[in-house]
């Protein structure tokens, strides 16, 4: 096969792998549409257009995959309702989602009880720097049952809970997580969620780590999951709420032993469960997060151009709250996380459009909060020097911050037709390690090198 040969197939498997994200379209559809785009490709190189070049003119006359998608979902309804229901033939009667969800619901079950029995056996404090430890082990294996993991990837993840482990229980704390100043514990404890997280994220993708496109289905699930959960625990605010008003009335319960027991046992089950249910119910028409960030993305510009505005008319920067510091980090995240869900669904062969040009303000907007920020952390560590929570805030601001420079550079490329959409996708499922590394280092690293003050 030659080389225009293979960068031919590439492109159409690119192709043929976003649209099967849309499941109103049947695989035998997407197979008759597969058949159509080749035939118009071959008569293009036969008027002796180059093989990308006849690819290209052959998907701009099949029209965009969103026109493909809607057309599909208002000839074949009642197709759609049958995914979005848990019955039929993609439901319930499915052996696959069948055992998906007695694996789901045994995982959900054994991390309610190693919750509640934490709950029972541990203070407050071991068990706040533990949860994460207790909970997520479960998702991992989950998602390592169903994703059918390979004993190396199973051992290496398996290792570095147990590092993790050790490290929150052995290292000698030296204060509370009621101290004042956040400590290098309850610096260890907020970065480990992270890092446990991207382990999870290994046993998705089967062990494949290396592959973009597997990285950017884990970034896909993880979206769709905080949609999922958020929902779950919505639902469960309710009807806690109602349970407790309805045994209120009837003069026979406590309202601290129902929340005691529901809220634990719930959340961690609730959690399994919302990974079971983006599975269930992946790429139904179009996934909630990406459709989420179109929504959110202008209003968190203004709220950023907001700030600036505000951090201009101070002008002094040395004296700004820490607090502030960390929140302005989390809307940074934010921006990153709009940019990224953003991406996830984007056809990457499609041209730049305006919601393209508003995501390159918004992260011109980030970059600048960005440096502002960066100005008061290093003013504030040359006034008063160095302690663990500002390293942690700083090295956080930097890690923020290179992914930032590098989607407006390559944003900026594409809006000018300068590169492909594919490189921007590359930069963001590449950096993801990043955050794991960081992550490590303050869970592992950063205690001892203060002390564990």
């Amino acid at each position: 096969m030659t080389g225009d040969a293979t960068e031919l197939e590439d492109q159409i498997g690119q192709w043929r792998q976003y649209v099967q994200r849309s499941q109103t379209i049947a695989p035998a559809d997407i197979t008759e549409m597969e058949d159509h785009l080749r035939g118009q490709i071959d008569d293009l190189t036969g008027t002796g257009l180059a093989p990308d070049e006849a690819f290209l003119v052959a998907v701009k006359r099949m029209g965009s995959v969103d026109e493909i998608s809607r057309e599909f979902a208002r000839e074949h309804a009642e197709r759609l309702w049958k995914q979005l229901v848990l019955t039929g033939a993609n439901g319930m009667d499915s052996p696959g989602i069948g055992r998906n969800l007695l694996a789901a619901l045994g995982f959900a079950i054994a991390a309610a009880v190693a919750v509640k029995s934490a709950a029972t056996w541990l203070d407050g404090e071991v068990l706040g720097r533990n949860l994460a430890l207790i909970v997520l082990p479960f998702v991992t294996g989950y998602l390592a049952w169903t994703r059918r993991l390979g004993l190396g990837a199973i051992a290496a993840v398996g290792a570095t809970y147990a590092i993790a482990a050790l490290a929150m229980n052995l290292y000698p704390w030296s204060s509370t997580v009621h101290a004042p100043d956040a400590t290098t514990e309850v610096l260890a404890g907020t970065h480990l969620p992270i890092l446990l997280w991207l382990l999870a994220g290994v046993a998705y993708v089967g062990g494949q780590w290396r592959c973009h496109a597997r990285r950017m289905d884990f970034i896909r699930f993880t979206g769709e999951l905080v949609v999922y959960l958020a929902l779950l625990a919505l639902g469960g605010i309710v009807v806690t709420g109602l349970t407790i008003a309805s045994f209120t009335t009837l003069r026979v319960t406590n309202e601290d032993t129902i929340a005691s027991w529901i809220i634990p046992i719930g959340a961690a089950g609730a959690t399994v469960i919302a990974a079971w249910l983006v599975e269930a119910k992946q790429a139904v028409v179009e996934n909630i997060a990406p459709v989420l960030t179109k929504v959110f993305t202008p209003i968190t510009l203004l709220l950023l151009i907001a700030l600036l505005a505000a951090l201009a008319v101070r002008r002094e920067f040395a004296d700004l709250d820490r607090d502030l510091l960390i929140i302005v980090d989390l809307i940074l995240a934010l921006v990153l996380g709009l940019v990224l869900y953003a991406v996830s669904a984007r056809d990457p062969l499609a041209a730049p459009e305006l919601f393209d040009r508003l995501q390159f303000v918004l992260l011109v907007v980030a970059l600048a909060t960005d440096a502002v920020l960066l100005v008061a952390m290093i003013t504030r560590i040359a006034d008063a020097g160095f302690t663990a929570n500002k390293v942690a805030a700083l090295g956080m601001n930097l890690v923020l911050l290179v992914n930032l420079i590098g989607s407006t550079r390559l944003l900026a490329r594409f809006n000018r037709g300068a590169s492909p959409f594919s490189a921007l996708e590359r930069w963001q499922t590449a950096y993801l390690p990043v955050y794991g590394l960081w992550a490590a280092f303050v869970v592992l690293a950063l205690p001892p090198i203060f002390g564990f003050a």
